[in-house]
């Protein structure tokens, strides 16, 4: 590979100084990527409505970064207010305060009047003509009204509980009520079934596409809700609580009933974000924050919607395909033929999917094959995120119906998919499929889906792995590469792993599979010094890296002491990266780079070459990211890929476009910040996206 990268940014060394020089902060990374991804929604070059949807993404990932990331935080800063954990908090607080004004200017400044410009527009009441006036009271009385229940605060009605991410209003009385009592708070809850964005006819949208959201619709008959008082103030308010969770192994007895018991707390965990309206008034806010028990960092007063996640149902309900993506429709693999069985071709050559360029239907084929094929035994699969609807437990119901072994590892604990995963365990079971939940502590997020078939006298195994989920839609939307193949070594290996889930035996060493949390953060260290020690003999030497995020402070380490050596090293993270390139004389051999683009990056490949001899370099596809939780908290695996016209695919396509992307991607720097390569050069995805829609399919 070597002839393609960069060259090194200096010459080998033979210094033996290990430098261990401070990680960066792993939050302000989260939010940098996250900038990043908001950069996307103010390219002028990027489908209006797509601009709109990297808004809506941005909003989605900072809630899930409150509500996971931030808890913890927040309790260290109540525990010890004047301690160095308080003084951690405000600092998250206060970026996480910029990027989300940054986010509000983007969507107010200059994706909305974009989109008024292409005649799609959000009419606030005070913009609506009389038609539409009358249009909007008629829906709220008898499509919104009826669900509402105003909440009066007094001693016996009490502050109600507040759900997770659900949206309120909160409104200041003035009067008294039909008891006399001047009780003057009340809180409006708006159930979730309600749509949040509403299209309204033609006929009185004056030829443009107009949208009105239901907190407008609400708030523009909110006086209605409380007749005989007046409402002197208001504002809607959003909650973000608490959604993390860990079970301990006293809870493990019965893992699915506990999980359970936690899901229907998890909507009312610990209040950690209060986001109100810019114009709500200092009385209300500060009567809501007292309530959540939250200080004022907390507050997050935003210029528009305080749910602009919802705003995908205006992306989806527009009718104006120009301002969408070009429609992209993934490729079929060249080597597979709509003739011969799955089974034959795999075992005759293995088959590299690179998703969402190529098609994921090959995978589906192959389960389906598998489910009707009587020479089928057993089909022994791990489940992480599949969805609530999904053809692939359909097909494993089905194979256990038709009397086939059906093992399906769920993983319950899978974060926000932990209730689909749920549903779908009980419904394998009662089907009589065996279904295990892993091992207590680790989550298993391999990827794995192992068949066994009986071929005269014997039986053969048939594996396909995976650096993604078995989610058809996210194989569209993710990038992902996938292998199907018959190699001993690796269906062995796959088999052991089965073998351990179901029943936790101690694994024998492995052929081929590297898996966590056994072997593969040792065997990556290892490549690591095999690089380091190459760099030093003034062989070649080189580590490139392409994962979602790097954490791990010892495989930092690792190489930071390749670096040093004189390695060169690249390393292509998309979001989190606590490594700072570029010091001079310690990491200025490593290069990182972040690419954010049409599709959400997701493939882990990692290749390392130690010296000239064709033995002296390996490529590996895997499910994990550099982090510890990875490396010890999960089952994992990584596998090499042996076949040399796969790897260098893998090579071309997976790594060597993303080096030299010049549009899409970003250059960490040195503090921790990031400058974009350029907005006119070449896309890697773009490139991918062109090669494979005009049918240059990689394997020959």
């Amino acid at each position: 590979m070597s002839h393609t990268a960069p060259p090194a940014a200096t010459p080998p060394g033979d210094s033996k100084i290990t430098h261990r020089p401070p990680l960066l902060d792993r939050e302000r990374a989260i939010l940098d990527f996250n900038r990043r991804v908001l950069a996307q929604a103010e390219r002028a070059d990027v489908p209006l409505l797509e601009r709109l949807r990297y808004v809506t993404i941005v909003s989605s990932n900072l809630d899930e970064f409150f509500e996971i990331r931030m808890p913890d935080r927040l309790e260290a800063a109540l525990r010890r207010p004047e301690g160095p954990g308080a003084a951690a908090f405000e600092a998250v607080s206060a970026a996480a305060h910029r990027i989300i004004a940054q986010q509000y200017a983007v969507f107010n400044d200059h994706v909305m009047p974009a989109l008024e410009r292409q005649r799609i527009v959000v009419r606030n009441h005070e913009d609506r003509n009389a038609a539409q006036r009358r249009w909007v009271a008629g829906f709220f009385n008898e499509q919104v009204r009826p669900l509402l229940v105003p909440v009066s605060l007094d001693p016996s009605h009490p502050f109600p509980q507040v759900a997770n991410k659900s949206l309120n209003f909160i409104a200041r009385l003035g009067g008294k009520d039909a008891f006399g009592r001047a009780n003057d708070v009340a809180i409006v809850k708006v159930p979730r079934v309600l749509p949040r964005v509403i299209k309204l006819p033609a006929a009185i949208s004056g030829g443009k596409q107009v949208f009105v959201l239901l907190t407008s619709v609400i708030r523009a008959h909110l006086a209605t809700l409380f007749a005989g008082r007046q409402v002197q103030s208001f504002s809607q308010f959003r909650v973000t609580r608490d959604a993390d969770f860990d079970l301990d192994s006293d809870e493990a007895g019965n893992l699915r009933k506990a999980l359970r018991s936690h899901l229907t707390r998890r909507p009312f965990g610990r209040a950690i974000r209060l986001e109100v309206v810019s114009s709500c008034p200092e009385d209300l806010y500060r009567f809501l924050l007292q309530q959540f028990e939250l200080p004022l960092s907390a507050l997050y007063r935003v210029d528009g919607p305080v749910n602009l996640v919802r705003l995908n149902q205006l992306i989806d309900g527009a009718d104006a395909d120009e301002l969408r993506f070009p429609l992209f429709e993934p490729a079929w693999p060249r080597t597979l033929t709509a003739g011969p069985s799955m089974f034959e071709q795999i075992r005759r050559k293995d088959v590299l999917l690179h998703h969402p360029f190529e098609s994921f239907e090959p995978v589906l084929r192959f389960l389906r094959e598998a489910v009707n094929d009587p020479s089928v035994l057993a089909i022994k699969q791990t489940i992480y995120r599949t969805g609530a609807e999904s053809v692939i437990m359909e097909l494993l119901i089905d194979a256990a119906r038709r009397g086939k072994e059906v093992l399906a590892v769920v993983e319950l604990q899978a974060r926000f998919d932990e209730e689909a995963n749920i549903n779908w365990a009980e419904r394998l079971e009662a089907v009589g499929a065996q279904v295990v939940y892993g091992i207590v502590g680790l989550k298993t997020h391999a990827k794995l889906l192992l068949v066994t078939r009986r071929e005269g006298a014997a039986l053969r195994r048939y594996l396909h792995l995976s650096t993604g989920n078995y989610n058809p839609r996210t194989a569209r939307l993710y990038t992902d590469i996938g292998q199907l193949t018959a190699d001993p070594m690796l269906t062995d290996d796959a088999e052991a792993v089965f073998q351990q889930l179901a029943n936790q035996v101690r694994l024998h060493r492995p052929k081929a599979l590297l898996p966590a949390p056994f072997i593969l953060h040792r065997r990556m260290l290892q490549h690591l010094r095999q690089v380091g020690m190459a760099a030093q003999a003034g062989l070649p030497a080189r580590v490139v890296v392409k994962i979602n995020a790097l954490t791990d402070p010892a495989l930092i380490q690792g190489l930071i002491d390749a670096s040093e050596a004189g390695a060169s090293i690249d390393l292509i993270v998309r979001g989190a990266c606590l490594l700072p390139p570029g010091l001079p004389g310690v990491t200025d051999n490593i290069r990182v780079r972040s690419v954010v683009g049409r599709f959400l990056e997701h493939t882990r490949i990692m290749y390392f070459c130690w010296g000239a001899a064709p033995d002296d370099e390996v490529l590996y596809l895997s499910s994990a990211d550099w982090m510890s939780r990875n490396m010890f908290g999960r089952i994992e695996i990584a596998w090499p890929v042996k076949d040399a016209v796969l790897r260098q695919r893998v090579i071309d396509e997976g790594l060597v476009p993303y080096l030299y992307d010049s549009r899409d991607a970003w250059l960490l720097q040195p503090d921790g910040s990031y400058v974009r390569t350029g907005l006119d050069g070449v896309s890697a995805q773009g490139a991918l996206v062109a090669r494979y829609s005009h049918g240059r399919i990689g394997q020959t």
